[in-house]
């Protein structure tokens, strides 16, 4: 346990806390700051004025990042007949096309990162909400996660390219994976930038100003540095 505190303390060291760094100067010194043995998620962390409770406040959206996120992404689909079909073809991890994968998923077999729905079972995986809904995968037509049969293909390649949902938590702040820490740094920058477009064209209609008041950039385990909010978020006077 002493050796993670020195080797948290040596990255940390490397850190001004104090500072705001440029973005692209923060996502390469997180790179840089890494401690873990296996290979560390990149992640961004957003502090926001927003309101989830309001209407007009509302922000959840989804992004598809150029480099992907460097993980082989499980995708789980609800459908039948021809969206069912297009599913397994399109190479869906698992398809709950009856009762007994229903019942396998009803008792937490849940291991995906994904799910994707078709509107037409919907009725379906409104039986799973209580526990698709604590692990983040209830499909959402909002997140792009419900369908037609036809644009099944589609959804199933984004989801595995890197297709990331973005949306407010309880706090009204945002967490999401951008990459690994094994990723050239260029890389990692290429789908923070991507991610905080994604979030300008998500903005709520009402969001005053520079709604993203801080963004910490972090690996598993590492040190947080602080990115300039101002960069890429548009703020409106």
């Amino acid at each position: 346990m002493a050796k993670h505190g020195k080797k948290y303390l040596a990255a940390l060291a490397k850190v001004d806390v104090e500072k705001v760094y440029p973005a692209r100067e923060a996502v390469a010194l997180a790179k840089e700051t890494s401690i873990t043995k296996f290979d560390a998620t990149v992640e961004v962390h957003m502090r926001t004025t927003l309101d989830s409770r309001q209407n007009d406040q509302q922000l959840r959206d989804v992004v598809v990042l150029p480099h992907g996120l460097g993980k082989k992404v499980r995708v789980l689909v609800f459908a039948q007949g021809e969206g069912a079909v297009a599913a397994r073809a399109a190479g869906a991890d698992m398809v709950a096309d009856d009762d007994e994968s229903l019942k396998k998923l009803e008792g937490g077999a849940l291991d995906y990162d994904v799910a994707i729905a078709t509107p037409d079972a919907m009725g379906k995986v409104g039986r799973l909400g209580r526990v698709l809904g604590p692990r983040g995968l209830m499909p959402n037509p909002k997140a792009g996660t419900v369908v037609p049969a036809q644009d099944m293909e589609r959804a199933i390649k984004e989801a595995k390219a890197g297709r990331v949902e973005f949306r407010l938590d309880k706090s009204n702040n945002i967490h999401v994976s951008i990459g690994k820490a094994s990723f050239d740094a260029d890389k990692l920058y290429d789908n923070y930038v991507a991610l905080l477009d994604a979030i300008n064209k998500a903005r709520p209609s009402g969001a005053k100003g520079n709604f993203v008041k801080r963004i910490t950039v972090t690996t598993t385990m590492g040190p947080g540095v602080k990115a300039d909010p101002n960069e890429h978020i548009e703020g409106v006077g």
